[in-house]
């Protein structure tokens, strides 16, 4: 296991039972079994550590959404399949979300962890209103920022079921339960509240360059280095020739992507090459 992993999982175990401020540096290298200046290495603080923590987190949270997005055919199963890739998602990764949610509001520098929050959600409200266009076209135009705002709230108050409750629960039930919500909110509403212009007074820029050719292939390129001989090697190295010199058709991007995105550690890599070579 590389060093940071196992760090991060470490730490987390400690996070978890703790929270952020009671665990010291001192405490995460005696539960990892290393020194502080292996520690030190890996991370330049605590803090650091946790928007790594955090990092991780919402990649693979997002990566999972946009897949279960962009590779439903029928429209029938666009929202259910959305809703259970989010709870499925929550369910995974409960303990980290229980610490998160409990210690966002005081926890490192606020106002990094804040940018890093927002970021992210505004990731979601791409996905999500890309959703609500396949879905309904232009039929909900005046609603869409709304109905952007309902799911929202819908996952934030079902999500609590999964981080602070120990009941095993129905993914299945509760997916089709606000796709029904969901179907019934873009039926119905008439008077909208929320404008584009609103949107974009509350939203930060989106940093650009992570989305730039040469951010990605500089992300492949740190993969490739951890992955052993494997079909996701392979396909990330055929992936990043077609980036700097486009030659493959699109039905060869799509099945070299579908090589790599059930591999654990390439789903934001999945996510951000979806992103660039279909889109």
């Amino acid at each position: 296991m590389a060093k940071k992993q196992l760090i991060m999982e470490k730490a987390l175990e400690l996070f978890a039972a703790q929270g952020f401020e009671s665990t010291s540096v001192q405490q995460i290298t005696e539960h990892c079994g290393i020194s502080k200046g292996a520690f030190y290495l890996a991370f330049k603080s605590k803090d650091e550590l946790v928007v790594a923590l955090i990092d991780h987190f919402m990649m693979q949270f997002i990566s999972d959404i946009d897949h279960s997005v962009k590779n439903v055919t029928n429209n029938q199963q666009l929202l259910y399949n959305f809703y259970y890739a989010t709870f499925n998602s929550f369910y995974k990764h409960s303990d980290f979300a229980k610490v998160l949610m409990k210690e966002q509001s005081q926890t490192i520098n606020n106002h990094e962890l804040i940018l890093k929050m927002r970021y992210y959600d505004q990731l979601l409200d791409k996905i999500i209103l890309a959703m609500i266009k396949q879905l309904y076209d232009n039929t909900v135009e005046q609603i869409q920022y709304d109905l952007l705002y309902c799911i929202k709230g819908l996952i934030r108050i079902y999500s609590e079921l999964f981080i602070f409750s120990n009941v095993q629960l129905d993914l299945d039930l509760l997916s089709k339960s606000l796709e029904d919500k969901t179907k019934i909110l873009a039926s119905n509403m008439t008077v909208p509240f929320i404008t584009s212009e609103l949107i974009q007074l509350s939203q930060l820029p989106i940093n650009e360059e992570e989305l730039s050719p040469q951010h990605i292939v500089k992300f492949i390129d740190q993969k490739i280095e951890e992955l052993g001989d494997s079909v996701e090697k392979e396909s990330l190295l055929l992936i990043k020739d077609h980036i700097l010199e486009p030659r493959l058709p699109q039905a060869i991007v799509i099945g070299l992507l579908g090589n790599i995105q059930h591999h654990p550690h390439l789903k934001w890599v999945s996510y951000l090459l979806r992103n660039y070579l279909l889109n």
